[in-house]
This record gives C-alpha cells, structure tokens and sequence, in this order.
C-alpha cells in the first residue's frame, strides 16, 4: 500500500508541475498551480516517511 502512495504522489508531483510551467506562461492561474505543486509535494513526504511505531502493550 505504502510503494503504492508514493508512486500516486511522484505522479501527483509531475502533473502539478506540468501546471506550474504552464502557470508560467500564463496559460493556467498561478494561484491554482502552485499550491497544488506544494501539496503534492508535502504528500509525497509525508508518505516516504511515515513508519510503523510500535506504542507497547494495551492492558
């Protein structure tokens, strides 16, 4: 599940970028492409980093 989520969110990564250049050349609103690229990006990381922790035992 997890190779899964960050294979969507390098593609998330290409496609927000694809915007970005065309947000670049005025062809799609700025405001729209770039946080979009930010959030995809974070998602990425916060994908590749999560790990499993073990919180002990529950009595």
């Amino acid at each position: 599940m997890r190779k899964i989520l960050i294979i969507i969110g390098v593609l998330l990564i290409i496609i927000s970028f694809y915007f970005m250049v065309l947000a670049l050349m005025n062809v799609f609103p700025l405001f729209i492409a770039a946080p979009v690229l930010f959030l995809s990006v974070v998602f990425t990381i916060v994908v590749y980093n999560e790990r499993n922790r073990f919180r002990g035992f529950r009595s």
